[in-house]
Protein backbone atom coordinates (compact mmCIF):
# COMPACT_ATOMS: atom_id res chain seq x y z
CA UNK A 1 0.00 0.00 0.00
CA UNK A 2 0.96 3.24 -0.68
CA UNK A 3 0.90 5.78 2.22
CA UNK A 4 1.61 10.51 1.84
CA UNK A 5 3.41 11.41 4.93
CA UNK A 6 1.96 15.13 5.27
CA UNK A 7 4.76 16.84 7.02
CA UNK A 8 3.41 20.50 9.14
CA UNK A 9 5.10 22.66 10.48
CA UNK A 10 4.41 25.41 13.28
CA UNK A 11 6.40 28.58 11.68
CA UNK A 12 7.40 29.99 15.60
CA UNK A 13 8.88 26.22 16.37
CA UNK A 14 11.08 25.91 13.03
CA UNK A 15 12.04 29.77 13.61
CA UNK A 16 13.28 29.14 16.97
CA UNK A 17 15.35 26.34 16.48
CA UNK A 18 18.87 27.50 15.87
CA UNK A 19 20.31 26.97 11.97
CA UNK A 20 22.78 24.71 13.21
CA UNK A 21 20.53 22.51 14.89
CA UNK A 22 18.31 22.81 11.98
CA UNK A 23 20.79 21.60 9.65
CA UNK A 24 21.26 18.76 11.45
CA UNK A 25 17.71 17.47 11.88
CA UNK A 26 17.69 18.51 8.10
CA UNK A 27 20.88 16.24 7.32
CA UNK A 28 19.96 13.52 9.59
CA UNK A 29 16.32 13.53 8.04
CA UNK A 30 17.53 13.66 4.17
CA UNK A 31 20.07 10.72 5.29
CA UNK A 32 17.19 8.65 6.63
CA UNK A 33 15.03 9.05 3.52
CA UNK A 34 18.05 7.90 1.48
CA UNK A 35 18.21 4.84 3.80
CA UNK A 36 14.15 4.04 2.73
CA UNK A 37 14.63 4.92 -0.48
CA UNK A 38 17.66 2.09 -1.35
CA UNK A 39 15.36 0.07 0.74
CA UNK A 40 12.24 0.57 -2.00
CA UNK A 41 10.01 1.96 1.29
CA UNK A 42 10.07 5.68 0.25
CA UNK A 43 8.83 6.62 -3.68
CA UNK A 44 9.20 10.25 -3.37
CA UNK A 45 10.32 13.21 -0.74
CA UNK A 46 9.76 16.80 -1.33
CA UNK A 47 10.34 19.75 0.34
CA UNK A 48 7.57 23.12 0.08
CA UNK A 49 8.88 26.39 -0.74
CA UNK A 50 7.25 28.75 2.24
CA UNK A 51 3.51 29.09 2.29
CA UNK A 52 3.83 32.50 1.36
CA UNK A 53 5.21 31.31 -1.91
CA UNK A 54 1.51 29.77 -2.17
CA UNK A 55 -1.51 30.39 -3.98
CA UNK A 56 -5.09 28.63 -3.86
CA UNK A 57 -7.76 28.44 -6.60
CA UNK A 58 -11.01 28.03 -6.17
CA UNK A 59 -14.03 27.81 -8.10
CA UNK A 60 -17.72 28.11 -7.31
CA UNK A 61 -20.62 28.09 -9.59
CA UNK A 62 -18.78 28.82 -12.50
CA UNK A 63 -16.47 31.34 -10.87
CA UNK A 64 -12.74 31.11 -10.37
CA UNK A 65 -10.78 32.68 -7.59
CA UNK A 66 -7.00 32.51 -7.02
CA UNK A 67 -5.98 34.28 -3.53
CA UNK A 68 -2.39 34.27 -2.31
CA UNK A 69 -1.18 31.94 0.57
CA UNK A 70 -2.62 28.29 1.52
CA UNK A 71 -5.21 30.10 3.17
CA UNK A 72 -5.78 27.59 5.99
CA UNK A 73 -7.15 28.45 10.00
CA UNK A 74 -4.45 26.56 11.53
CA UNK A 75 -0.76 27.88 13.18
CA UNK A 76 0.88 24.62 11.00
CA UNK A 77 1.40 24.95 7.68
CA UNK A 78 2.25 22.32 5.04
CA UNK A 79 6.42 21.70 4.44
CA UNK A 80 6.57 18.87 2.60
CA UNK A 81 5.73 15.09 1.89
CA UNK A 82 6.97 11.37 1.59
CA UNK A 83 5.02 9.02 -0.42
CA UNK A 84 6.48 5.61 0.68
CA UNK A 85 4.98 2.23 0.57
CA UNK A 86 4.04 0.57 3.79
CA UNK A 87 2.43 -3.31 4.35
CA UNK A 88 -0.36 -1.44 6.52
CA UNK A 89 -1.11 1.94 8.68
CA UNK A 90 0.83 0.77 11.64
CA UNK A 91 4.12 -0.02 9.38
CA UNK A 92 3.44 3.83 7.82
CA UNK A 93 2.71 5.42 11.41
CA UNK A 94 5.68 3.52 12.34
CA UNK A 95 7.92 5.39 9.37
CA UNK A 96 6.25 8.48 10.23
CA UNK A 97 7.94 8.02 13.43
CA UNK A 98 11.34 7.98 12.32
CA UNK A 99 10.99 11.73 11.17
CA UNK A 100 11.76 14.31 13.49
CA UNK A 101 9.39 16.65 12.47
CA UNK A 102 6.64 15.83 14.65
CA UNK A 103 8.13 18.02 17.81
CA UNK A 104 8.34 21.01 15.13
CA UNK A 105 4.39 20.73 13.84
CA UNK A 106 2.41 17.27 12.97
CA UNK A 107 2.52 14.54 10.32
CA UNK A 108 -0.20 13.36 8.60
CA UNK A 109 -0.30 10.02 7.65
CA UNK A 110 -2.97 9.09 5.03
CA UNK A 111 -3.05 6.39 2.13
CA UNK A 112 -3.33 6.75 -0.91
CA UNK A 113 -6.38 5.68 -3.17
CA UNK A 114 -5.50 3.47 -5.89
CA UNK A 115 -6.53 5.60 -9.21
CA UNK A 116 -6.63 2.57 -11.66
CA UNK A 117 -9.86 1.07 -9.15
CA UNK A 118 -11.01 4.92 -9.24
CA UNK A 119 -10.85 5.20 -13.42
CA UNK A 120 -12.02 1.88 -14.01
CA UNK A 121 -15.15 2.97 -11.86
CA UNK A 122 -15.91 5.76 -13.01
CA UNK A 123 -15.23 4.32 -17.06
CA UNK A 124 -12.10 6.93 -17.87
Amino acid sequence: MKFLLLIYIDPQLRQALPADEYDVLMRGCIQHADALQAKGTLLMSQRLQPADSAQTLRSRQGQSKVTDGPFAETREILAGFNLIEAADADEAMRIARQFPWAAYGSIEVRAVADMAVERARVGA
